[in-house]
């Protein structure tokens, strides 16, 4: 068979783990559901390191964070590695990409890719294509009016008043009405560029295998949303998110810290009870999820192009996420942080390749976001020149998942506070060991939302012992230094090699 050609998508910040699975309105995610039946449904993916910039790095190489080194957003450790992207093209792959970067130093264009793709974070709203687009459209400027903020690094984000995003990065912490059409957001713009790119190809006669990836800003707040998609989530439809009246008590301290405007006092602590009231926590959930859809259908104008096209013939495509979001869980968090809760490593993960998946297939296998490039790598007939981290889903696939892990491990080095941890996750048991602090033991069998820790539980210390040496046994075959020192001492030695000082840190 010739080399497939390859349709990468990643979304950033993808609300998803529970949220409409067991009570409230269902987020409407139509195109990734009907995208999931056309191959295999991975329904226990996690992300290997919960933060943007660390399992975007991750996705490239193919590596965890201890190995790559980029453990933190905009560390820009030099590459020392080939990426996926580069040996693609050394082998004749025709590399495109668009959309957000932020995997360190560079951007995808200086890694064998065409497209649209700027440094570090980026503002797809303040580039030349954008504007052009717009004036091919005949366009407004987008406009939104703003209903909520939490941003303590945008003051001039205020409630009710008229916004433009001309600022460096897009990332603002708040909520609100796209007034413009929504083809003046972000998603629709990257694909109507990608869709333009797939009509190229077509037309130039698909002589050599492609590679394109599709990397959207959004879900990833802020929720500016137009009307249309507001309307599908009325607020008060939705219900107190089991964990949002948590005190968090029985938890490591990074649980109880938040920097975020309105839930969060002068000492960096979040407040408890929450001091905003549900009803405001209702309208910011129903943007979020609106968000969520309004992306979901902008990727489907791409699934819809490349089968229009007759692309999907003998491509593999898969669509995933960075991370989680933490919004209104676990005594009421906005964005995410340095905890390891199933609301930021859980990510939705699904795959197909036509004639060679068989479709409808859904799998509980513990599965990372770290195993995507090792799969697309394997199914153009390649590999990394050294030994990845990460697994090929389509070796388990094809085992009829009977190969699977008995165990992943998923990392962080911080954000915002500075908690490094592991966690290590079973079918049924999270346990997660926080540098200077307390462990955590979940089952999540019985406990989905992380509401007991079981970490003092008499009972349960036989298991809490033999998970500790499963993840020290790992630890040290993966040569890391996770149990070598404090955690100023891991992360120093780590941004060391780094050329720039994290935004955050």
């Amino acid at each position: 068979m010739n080399k497939p050609n390859i349709l990468y998508i990643m979304v950033d910040h993808q609300i998803y783990y529970r949220h409409g699975w067991d009570m409230g309105p269902k987020i409407k995610r139509d195109n990734f559901e009907e995208f999931a039946l056309s191959g295999v449904d991975f329904t226990r993916a996690y992300s290997t390191n919960p933060l943007c910039g660390p399992t975007r790095r991750c996705i490239l190489t193919g590596l965890y964070s201890h190995h790559h080194g980029e453990i933190l957003n905009d560390v820009n450790v030099p590459f020392s590695e080939k990426t996926y992207l580069d040996i693609l093209t050394e082998n004749g792959y025709k590399n495109y990409y668009y959309g957000k970067w932020h995997a360190g130093v560079g951007t995808a264009l200086d890694h064998g890719c065409e497209g649209f793709c700027y440094p570090s974070y980026g503002n797809p709203y303040l580039t030349q294509e954008y504007k052009d687009y717009l004036e091919e459209y005949h366009l407004p400027s987008p406009k939104i009016r703003v209903e909520c903020t939490m941003d303590p690094w945008r003051l001039d984000l205020k409630p009710g008043e008229l916004y433009v995003q001309d600022k460096e990065w897009t990332n603002e912490e708040a909520s609100g009405i796209l007034l413009t059409p929504k083809e003046t957001h972000e998603s629709f713009f990257l694909a109507d560029m990608v869709c333009k790119r797939l009509e190229k190809i077509k037309v130039e006669g698909n002589s050599r295998p492609f590679s394109l990836r599709l990397d959207l800003w959004g879900p990833h707040a802020p929720y500016f949303v137009t009307q249309e998609y507001a309307d599908m989530y009325p607020p008060e439809e939705i219900p107190e998110y089991p964990t949002f009246d948590s005190a968090q008590l029985e938890k490591p301290s990074c649980y109880r810290k938040e920097h975020n405007l309105g839930i969060a006092d002068s000492k960096g602590n979040l407040i408890y009870p929450n001091p905003i009231p549900w009803e405001r926590w209702q309208l910011l959930l129903s943007r979020c999820y609106a968000h969520s859809t309004m992306v979901d259908d902008a990727i489907g104008i791409v699934i819809r192009k490349l089968k229009e096209l007759g692309l999907d013939e003998n491509t593999l495509i898969i669509w995933t996420a960075d991370h989680g979001d933490a919004i209104a869980c676990q005594g009421g968090k906005f964005d995410k942080a340095s905890y390891m809760a199933e609301e930021v490593m859980r990510v939705p993960l699904a795959m197909s390749y036509k004639g060679r998946i068989k479709p409808k297939q859904v799998t509980d296998a513990l599965v990372s976001n770290l195993d995507v490039p090792t799969t697309i790598l394997a199914a153009a007939g390649l590999s990394f020149d050294y030994e990845p981290d990460g697994e090929n889903l389509l070796e388990l696939e094809a085992s009829g998942f009977k190969k699977r892990r008995k165990f992943l491990v998923s990392e962080t080095y911080g954000h915002i506070e500075r908690n490094v941890a592991k966690s290590l996750v079973t079918s049924r048991y999270k346990y997660t060991v926080n540098k200077e602090d307390i462990a955590e033991l979940y089952d999540l069998a019985l406990d989905p939302y992380e509401t007991k820790n079981l970490i003092f539980s008499e009972k349960h210390l036989p298991l809490k012992n033999k998970l500790d040496k499963m993840l020290r046994d790992w630890v040290k075959d993966e040569k890391d230094n996770f149990f070598d020192g404090d955690s100023e001492y891991i992360l120093q030695e780590y941004l060391s090699k780094g050329t720039n000082k994290p935004r955050d840190y």
